[in-house]
């Protein structure tokens, strides 16, 4: 595989390859998934409910990124968004692919999208990369090497320390309309709380936004571990935090997530958390 770009990562950093690969390979999904964007509506399906799409870009982009990663690394495991399951490795390697984040996003043609590549060994992240389709962007970050834009400048969460003077992003789940349990507590309390909220419609991206500074906190409820697989590493590695809705380190078994520059993180936390008492919702899902 070529790259474009040359790594700023100590030499004895022990997954240097896979992370080229997942760079790699992000940007060449991207490449694919552009290109589909641009010729315009593609066949829609649906997963567990009518707002839970799948189109067939997503599977080509996961094709693409898996038969890869199966060549490369026979012996790790893969979880992809697009698939069954993934089979136990005994070394705990394990890739999180979500191939298409934002898939709702791209079925109507609104530019905001992602790919999202990470690498867990022993439950830790080591590896996390997300691809910013329209934009051609690649956010990447490596266990202790820091969070970067491509080869262009290292991440840095923002230095916002007021709830009130912050910019969130948060998201809703599909089974919104069904569940009472929808987020809507909780971004009926901050919206007013902070200088806006936003929802982008990609918790890649989200994260990857936190990391870079544009986006002082984010929460969303309801993820499943290829969504913040790779987000995790980007904010942690650019300074900032990240936890489930009671606090703790996140893990393959999390739904919920909250990320932010640290400075604000506890007063996010707590906002959330009371909204849910508020609303009659436990803290934790």
């Amino acid at each position: 595989m070529s790259m474009r770009i040359d790594l700023p990562i100590a030499p004895d950093f022990p997954y240097g390859d896979a992370l080229l690969t997942a760079i790699t390979l992000a940007r060449r999904a991207g490449d694919l998934l552009l290109s589909l964007h641009r010729q315009g509506p593609r066949r829609v399906m649906t997963k567990s409910t009518g707002v839970d799409l799948l189109t067939e870009a997503d599977l080509a982009s996961q094709d693409l990124i898996l038969t890869e990663l199966s060549r490369r690394f026979p012996e790790h495991g893969i979880l992809a968004e697009e698939t069954d399951g993934h089979h136990e490795t005994a070394n705990g390697a394990l890739w999180l692919v979500d191939p298409l984040d934002g898939t709702t996003n791209f079925a109507h043609r609104f530019p905001v999208f992602a790919v999202s590549i990470a690498l867990w060994v022993d439950g830790r992240p080591q590896v996390g990369v997300v691809q910013d389709v329209v934009r051609e962007r690649t956010y990447w970050a490596a266990a202790g090497q820091g969070a970067w834009l491509a080869d262009e400048r290292r991440l840095q969460v923002s230095e916002t320390s007021e709830l009130g003077q912050s910019l969130l992003a948060t998201g809703f789940p599909y089974r919104r309309a069904i569940n009472t349990d929808n987020n809507l507590a909780e971004f009926n309390a901050l919206m007013p709380a902070t200088r806006g909220v936003r929802r982008a419609g990609s918790a890649a991206l989200d994260m990857a936004w936190v990391a870079d500074g544009r986006l002082d906190g984010y929460w969303e409820p309801y993820l499943a571990p290829w969504d913040w697989a790779a987000g995790i590493l980007l904010v942690t590695e650019a300074g900032g935090m990240v936890s489930d809705y009671g606090g703790g380190p996140l893990h393959m078994g999390s739904r919920t997530v909250v990320a932010s520059n640290g400075r604000l993180h506890d007063a996010l936390l707590a906002a959330v958390q009371e909204a849910r008492r508020r609303a009659g919702l436990p803290i934790m899902l």
